[in-house]
């Protein structure tokens, strides 16, 4: 009923209806213990390794306990386990994945009268996975998120622009060339990405030029596409317009965080989290990318569950009391670095993010192809505008290819299959198919890779 309603009214009410929405979030996000916790971040950035573990530690015991006393479902898995609240012990806890989490989710749940509030992960493995959050969980992540983005230069209320999966727009927004609606309490302009469409591009271009937003937050997929357009077109983007971009929820590749700060003529600084709550990482102003100990526990595994430089991740994550996540299999992996940062900032560093271990190909021949690996099939390739890579069959790869018929050409498909040849060998069939388009998931996200045989793979 709310959405029927929305999609009627013009568009002034539209956006005085998203205004609304947001201040009684935001009365939510940054009311409570926001403010303390924002002053306890700041006051923690530089503190040195060993203070960081310290904290880490007590944490990490106050939350077991809290896990214990509330969860049915961790009550029963550490029933038999002695001491399990001592950091110490952590690996004699049993991991725990997705799937664990989903069918027993009413017990995993803290059982509390407290209001708590609800969040979807993305159903990008074919599974969606609903959580909870208790409101101080919430203004604690936020703290942290806010903390990391006023590094450089980030408040609320700062013009941005805003590229996440919130499905805004009306057919008469479309037929008016309208790709976004504006918050203009916090000035704040949400752009969708389901429209992310060559035909479309030039005006977001437009748009984001005439708005100049001071940051850019979302989706990095979306935010390439349209830095893309603007190079390929000869678009200028106005010089020192942009502070900082904030990518989300995607992987980011070397190639992709190159093209987006040669056309927004500024920096990318990356973080990772997830919607159900996993511990941070961020970058800092030297380009590397920080473990946030406060945040909770990081461990890398190889396949036998013992620790590895470079491997699976398990977090634990001490803002995620409602629903808690306990050497937690996220799926994704990452790959640890030994050296120190001068920054300022002594918490551990990662070397790279590797991203899903879901998104890779897999060839009989050559076993997986991660998703770097297959985003570096572009390299040294030009007229091809977007493409993505889906494995219904062991034997059989299907890519779907966007091309720019003025560049594109017989030759540069040749060296594409090569690049693919060099990755996946010669004994997996390659089916090209040229669209027009490449739809987004229904999160708003682009998935370069899709592999819908991960059952048949060990």
């Amino acid at each position: 009923m709310k959405e029927k309603i929305y999609k009627i009214l013009p568009n002034y009410f539209q956006q005085l209806l998203i205004t609304l929405y947001n201040y009684r979030a935001y009365k939510v996000r940054y009311g409570g213990r926001y403010s303390a916790f924002r002053k306890e971040f700041y006051q923690n950035r530089n503190l040195p390794l060993d203070a960081l573990k310290t904290i880490q530690k007590t944490r990490y015991e106050s939350f077991i306990k809290f896990c214990i006393n509330h969860s049915e479902y961790y009550q029963k898995l550490y029933s038999d386990i002695d001491s399990p609240e001592k950091l110490k012990n952590l690996k004699s806890l049993p991991i725990v994945g997705k799937e664990d989490l989903r069918k027993n989710i009413d017990e995993v749940i803290i059982q509390t009268k407290e209001k708590l509030e609800k969040s979807k992960t993305g159903g990008t493995t074919g599974k969606s996975l609903e959580v909870r959050f208790r409101s101080v969980n919430s203004q604690e992540r936020f703290a942290m998120l806010d903390d990391f983005r006023n590094r450089f230069g980030y408040e609320l209320g700062k013009k941005t622009a805003w590229f996440s999966g919130k499905n805004l727009l009306t057919d008469n927004d479309v037929r008016k060339n309208r790709f976004w609606k504006t918050d203009t309490l916090y000035k704040v302009r949400y752009y969708s990405t389901f429209h992310i469409k060559d035909d479309y591009l030039k005006y977001y271009v437009e748009n984001l030029i005439l708005y100049r937003p001071q940051f850019l937050v979302g989706f990095p997929s979306s935010i390439l596409e349209i830095a893309k357009y603007g190079l390929n077109h000869g678009f200028d983007f106005p010089e020192n317009s942009i502070k900082a971009i904030f990518p989300t929820a995607e992987t980011i590749t070397k190639t992709m965080k190159e093209t987006i700060e040669k056309f927004f003529k500024t920096k990318m600084y990356n973080q990772y989290a997830s919607s159900e709550g996993a511990p941070f990482i961020f970058e800092c102003e030297k380009g590397n990318l920080h473990i946030e100990l406060q945040s909770g526990i990081f461990e890398v595994l190889d396949e036998n569950n013992e620790q590895t430089q470079s491997g699976r991740l398990i977090v634990t994550s001490f803002t995620t009391e409602a629903t808690p996540l306990i050497r937690y299999d996220i799926g994704d992996s990452i790959t640890l670095e030994d050296k120190a940062c001068n920054c300022g900032n002594n918490n551990p560093l990662v070397k790279e993010i590797l991203g899903r271990i879901d998104d890779f190909i897999y060839s009989p021949q050559n076993g997986k192809i991660n998703l770097g690996n297959i985003s570096n099939t572009l390299k040294d390739i030009k007229g091809i505008i977007k493409f993505q890579a889906i494995q219904n069959e062991l034997n059989k790869i299907e890519l779907l290819i966007v091309k720019d018929n003025c560049i594109y050409n017989k030759e540069i498909e040749q060296k594409f299959i090569k690049n693919w040849r060099e990755r996946v060998g010669n004994e997996i069939e390659l089916i090209i198919f040229y669209v027009n388009e490449i739809s987004v998931e229904k999160s708003g996200k682009f998935r370069i890779v899709k592999n819908n045989i991960k059952h048949l793979i060990s």
